[in-house]
């Protein structure tokens, strides 16, 4: 099942302002035709040592659920 994009970035959107809040932010960077989304994490997010877990068990877990079609979230390899 393809991803829809537009419900992707929209869900994207409501998580940002959660991270923005704490001076970080994330940037949608692919999305490939199996479902992998893979996320830059800026700003204070970037050299924070939780944003690996806040990937894995927040932002994947509402993209999951949120996002049909969306099968796993990686970071961005820089």
């Amino acid at each position: 099942m393809a991803v829809n994009k537009e419900l992707l970035e929209a869900t994207i959107d409501v998580i940002r302002q959660s991270l923005q809040a704490d001076g970080g932010d994330i940037a949608l960077i692919d999305c490939t035709d199996d479902g992998v989304v893979t996320l830059e994490m800026q700003g204070a997010c970037a050299g924070c040592p939780l944003s690996a877990y806040d990937m894995s068990d927040g932002i994947e877990r509402i993209l999951k659920e949120h996002v049909p079609g969306v099968t796993r979230v990686q970071p961005a390899v820089l």
